[in-house]
């Protein structure tokens, strides 16, 4: 491995509290506070954010099974385009990664092909049916870091609640998709005065609000965690506010496009707007932006949800919930959430990325302590720059800010000490 000498960067590393101007050194691939001996590359780092390496914990790479979207090769470019050295990749591929084979076989694919490193999630049930629970014990020493049918909701509570018992037994965390059939139906947009005026069947707050609700009572039950994933509701943050204030062991994370973006954004019928769950009212944007500044959602990431554009051009109630996001994901947050609205600083938004996602699926990075290893995102905070779908590193371009200017970058992407990605000047 080579070394690397990132120099003259305001170091931001909120793990250790630190934020000073300095140098970091990646010595064989893990982060070193001294000099390496021998030659070493170096990295100019002079006006930028030195933090550590970006995680995204949410991210549909679609292999195996479906590379016509994206590939875990693109995914990661993509990834390291955001700025992004970590995502964890969800179950719901073809087969589904519900076994230790499969989870194996993600495993070696990413070793010949990714520029990032990539950590996977198991199926909670077999097949993302809801039904019977996989195999946790094969899973867990296959190498998954969380159990989750993301994409797919498990309804019925005593299989929650068993798989919830079981994964304590292994101490992986639980992440779930928070919808109840029953109540959201047919829905593809949040129900309100949108859907009315656009004759659209609309997905209800309440569809999403009552499993947050169920997932607060069985992580109190189990005392086992269990993370709320793509909070869209404000009903679903007071839930997991009141929950958390008393020590329950649940968590929530928020997407860039359920705050950048409302119901109204659909008056088009641009099926780019269209993700589950939806984009909702101005009100519950307002919510969630309370969450993340008083510290009830802990969790930022993209839900990158890649599909062919033949997929997605066709009738609104018929084409596939989901978008793109690593490439947008953190100059959408950082222009929104530091600039614009000055609802968090530009630290906790890096320890949003870092510190706690690493800190919910135990892994080894979100910090430039000593001795991990030596992923790093250099940032530029004041960029101005203007997304063009039609340079995705992704495989997909159904993405909602295409044209968008943003401010705020990722500029160097670096893993174990290896530079995978610069942006042009």
């Amino acid at each position: 491995m080579k070394n690397l000498h990132i120099k003259n960067g305001r170091i931001l590393d909120p793990a250790n509290h630190r934020d000073e101007i300095g140098d970091v050194f990646v010595v064989d691939g893990r982060i070193s506070y001294s000099a390496p001996s021998g030659k070493c590359d170096i990295l100019d780092a002079s006006g930028l954010v030195v933090a550590p390496g970006l995680i995204d914990i949410h991210v549909h790479l679609r292999e195996p099974g479906q590379s016509h979207k994206e590939t875990i090769a693109t995914g990661t470019r993509a990834a390291a385009a955001g700025g992004f050295t970590s995502v964890v990749a969800m179950p719901n591929t073809s087969p589904t990664a519900d076994s230790a084979a499969t989870i194996a076989w993600i495993h070696e694919r990413a070793k010949a092909g990714a520029c990032v490193n990539v950590f996977c999630t198991g199926a909670i049930t077999k097949g993302l049916a809801g039904e019977e629970l996989a195999p946790f014990g094969a899973l867990a020493s296959a190498g998954v870091v969380a159990l989750t049918d993301d994409g797919r909701c498990v309804q019925n509570h005593e299989v929650m609640r068993r798989a919830v018992e079981y994964a304590r037994m292994f101490q992986l965390p639980v992440m779930d998709h928070c919808q109840d059939y029953s109540l959201v139906g047919d829905g593809v947009m949040h129900e309100g005065e949108w859907s009315l005026r656009l004759g659209l069947p609309g997905w209800p707050r309440m569809g999403e609000e009552m499993i947050v609700a169920r997932n607060a009572m069985l992580a109190d039950l189990c005392q086992s965690p269990i993370h709320c994933q793509h909070i869209s509701s404000g009903g679903s943050v007071r839930i997991l506010r009141e929950a958390r204030k008393r020590g329950i062991p649940i968590s929530g994370e928020v997407c860039p496009h359920h705050i950048a973006l409302t119901d109204a954004s659909l008056s088009t019928f641009d099926t780019n707007f269209k993700m589950n769950p939806p984009l909702r009212a101005q009100a519950d944007v307002e919510a969630i932006l309370e969450g993340i500044a008083d510290g009830t959602l802990t969790i930022l990431c993209s839900d990158h949800a890649p599909h062919a554009s033949y997929e997605k051009e066709v009738e609104f109630d018929h084409a596939p919930f989901g978008i793109t996001g690593l490439e947008t994901e953190f100059a959408v947050f950082c222009d929104l959430l530091v600039h614009k609205r000055n609802v968090i600083s530009l630290a906790r938004l890096i320890e949003l990325y870092t510190h706690e996602p690493a800190k919910l699926l135990r892994l080894d990075r979100g910090t430039l302590s000593e001795g991990v290893p030596g992923d790093v995102t250099l940032l530029d905070p004041e960029r101005e720059w203007t997304f063009d779908k039609s340079a995705s590193q992704s495989l997909s371009r159904n993405t909602p800010f295409d044209k968008m200017t943003l401010k705020g970058r990722a500029v160097a992407t670096v893993v174990a000490g290896k530079v995978v990605w610069q942006a042009e000047d």
